[in-house]
């Protein structure tokens, strides 16, 4: 299985909102991003859905990279 095949299959999480945040910077903002980026996508994608969830909806605060990650994720979900 190829990179971005594997890197999907992880984007399904079974919720709506979760899939669409995820899939979305994956068809988009991951193919334009710095290595270092793919990786805080990767550890991201680690997470357990309950903390993942928290941080990408707002409910939970990080710091340094990831947040600038949060930030893209959530800037290519919003231009639709």
């Amino acid at each position: 299985m190829d990179e971005l095949a594997r890197l999907k299959w992880q984007c399904r999480r079974g919720t709506k909102e979760l899939d669409f945040l995820l899939n979305r910077y994956l068809e988009t903002g991951y193919l334009v991003a710095d290595q270092q980026e793919r990786a805080w996508f990767v550890a991201l994608l680690a997470m357990e859905d309950d903390r993942l969830a928290g941080i990408l909806l707002g409910e939970l605060d990080v710091a340094g990279e990831m947040a600038n990650l949060v930030a893209n994720i959530r800037a290519f979900a919003d231009v639709l």
